[in-house]
């Protein structure tokens, strides 16, 4: 039986030999977040999708606007919905560790268009009775 010698050897590569820049790292920077998805309607998606995101915040704001439309009150997005879009955004954020702060990845534009799409999805289905117990 033959047994080959081993030597071990030290490998430094590019970083270890002293000459490597700064620039040279990648280093995907969080002020250049760029999702290859809608992050728009994947923050939808688990706003409804989480359980308890779901239980704790969405279906009491769901539930809210359900008596307030079934009381011809007037359903206020600043006060009933703003509040529960930020939470989920900040609780997205946290949850898929997207960046430092949700600032890093949603816009005041985006924030508006989840509440809207939510606001005109969860409208229709108030106003077809789905959530009437």
């Amino acid at each position: 039986m033959t047994i080959q010698g081993h030597v071990l050897k030290h490998v430094t590569g590019h970083a270890g030999n002293g000459n490597m820049k700064i620039n040279e790292f990648n280093n995907d920077s969080i002020d250049e977040f760029q999702p290859n998805f809608d992050i728009v309607d994947d923050v939808c998606v688990y706003m409804r999708n989480d359980p308890i995101f779901y239980r704790k915040h969405f279906f009491p704001m769901i539930d809210k606007m359900s008596a307030d439309f079934a009381n011809k009150k007037k359903i206020n997005p600043k006060t009933t919905l703003f509040p529960v879009v930020e939470k989920a955004i900040k609780r997205y954020v946290e949850v898929y560790e997207l960046a430092r702060t949700d600032a890093d990845v949603f816009t005041e534009k985006d924030r508006m268009a989840i509440a809207k799409k939510i606001y005109a999805e969860e409208m229709h289905e108030i106003k077809k009775g789905t959530y009437n117990s």
